[in-house]
């Protein structure tokens, strides 16, 4: 007995990972944070799927392979029990374990409202539960919220130290494929059958993630020859203007803006890649019909605030917004880092601000994603009170007069921000 129990706790132990799960957020007062970035009324489930491309997919080296996504999805529920936790890896490997705040495999709750969708999209590299705060957060508040991994780009797929560019050219191809497919394929799982409003969704993406939502919406892309070859590592003429025939599309892969998806209600970039480059047609750019809210850090030096600003001016829907954080890098969308990560600026670099504190942008983040998607997603013109704030945030005295604090903000606390509207 005693060596079968050995046995048995050997067994255990091999089985039990050797890091414990963690909670990356403290509670703060509510009335010093965001008002929008209150949970909302409903339990959050949450499972993960995997959806598949309906037929193989040409990759940008010509090789013709089937291409499927696991999804991290996110909805309302009634039912109650344990938390479950979110298990991913650094850009280094090392595995780590987040304690949520949803229920695995949960029913959904019926009613009679029904649940609009929202994808989540993540950066290169990166995972489907990097802004899990905004799964959870929407899906308290009645959406339905797809995170994807996006296949060839995630810290698991991509050898971060050895081949660190390996999945960019997928990234580039694929992004606004790989968003438009999640529509589809959550829109008509059986899970969400009866539940799921099918007419109108909402669209978040972060750096590679906002890249691909700008092409989805109708930002076509426009690679010239120069840029194909810097982006692709190709040097011969005839295979970049074959590979600019291959990148060259607009939203989901389609020939022009005409064919995006009229579900799509709005759309939020964080630190969107590609405007650096003026790799988007500008005339596609002016044609966007979709509310934008780009979001961006004025000294990002990934994607360059100077690119960010130049969507945003060319962006034609005039609800379009632009969101700054003052002394801000890249980093302005994953939750914060796991312990796991702070072993090293590699992995931590990942995750890390440095002069800002991660849960703070991420209950801001959370504070205008719901107030995008409330007033432009399910028509609550109340919401959109939240988004017509401007200039400066600091209330900065003018002539001896403290300006008003922003809708949703408390006095005080919405120190750092800058809000640019359509002239």
């Amino acid at each position: 007995m005693k060596t079968l129990s050995l046995l048995c706790t050997a067994a255990l132990l091999a089985a039990t990972p050797a890091y414990s799960a963690q909670t990356l957020y403290q509670d703060y007062p509510s009335d010093i944070t965001p008002e929008l970035s209150e949970k909302g009324t409903y339990q959050v489930g949450v499972k993960t799927l995997t959806v598949n491309y309906p037929k193989p997919v040409v990759t940008l080296q010509g090789q013709v392979v089937d291409r499927a996504l696991k999804l991290e999805v996110w909805y309302p529920t009634n039912d109650s029990g344990a938390s479950t936790t979110y298990e991913n890896q650094t850009r280094s490997g090392n595995e780590f374990s987040i304690q949520a705040d949803a229920i695995r495999d949960a029913s959904v709750a019926k009613t009679q409202e029904s649940y609009p969708i929202v994808v989540l999209s993540h950066g290169y590299t990166g995972y489907r539960t990097i802004m899990y705060y905004l799964g959870e957060h929407l899906a308290s508040h009645g959406y339905i919220v797809a995170g994807i991994d996006h296949t060839d780009s995630t810290n698991e797929d991509v050898d971060f130290v050895n081949a660190p560019y390996a999945g960019f050219p997928s990234t580039l191809l694929n992004r606004s494929r790989d968003q438009v497919l999640t529509l589809n394929a959550v829109s008509e799982h059986a899970l969400f059958s009866g539940v799921a409003d099918t007419k109108n969704a909402g669209l978040i993406g972060y750096s590679m993630g906002g890249f691909g939502a700008v092409n989805t919406v109708g930002g076509c892309y426009n690679f010239g020859a120069e840029a194909t070859a810097s982006f692709t590592g190709v040097t011969d003429p005839a295979v970049i203007s074959a590979l600019q025939n291959a990148l060259n599309t607009c939203a989901g892969g389609n020939a022009d803006a005409k064919s995006v998806d009229p579900r799509w209600k709005a759309a939020m970039a964080l630190a969107p890649w590609g405007g650096q480059h003026k790799v988007f047609s500008e005339d596609a750019l002016g044609n966007i019909k979709v509310p934008m809210l780009y979001v961006a850090g004025d000294h990002d030096d990934i994607s360059g605030y100077q690119g960010i600003q130049w969507l945003f001016e060319n962006t034609g829907n005039e609800n379009s917004k632009l969101l700054t954080y003052k002394n801000a890098r890249h980093n302005i969308a994953p939750h914060p880092a796991p312990k796991e990560a702070f072993g090293n600026e590699f992995d931590i670099g990942h995750y890390l601000e440095p002069a800002w504190r991660s849960e703070t942008m991420n209950d801001i983040n959370e504070h205008f994603a719901l107030a995008m998607m409330e007033c432009h997603v399910k028509g609550k013109a109340d919401y959109c009170a939240y988004l017509n704030v401007e200039g400066d945030s600091g209330q900065v005295a003018v002539d001896g007069k403290v300006p008003e604090v922003w809708k949703g903000f408390d006095n005080r606390y919405a120190l750092g921000l800058k809000m640019n509207g359509k002239p």
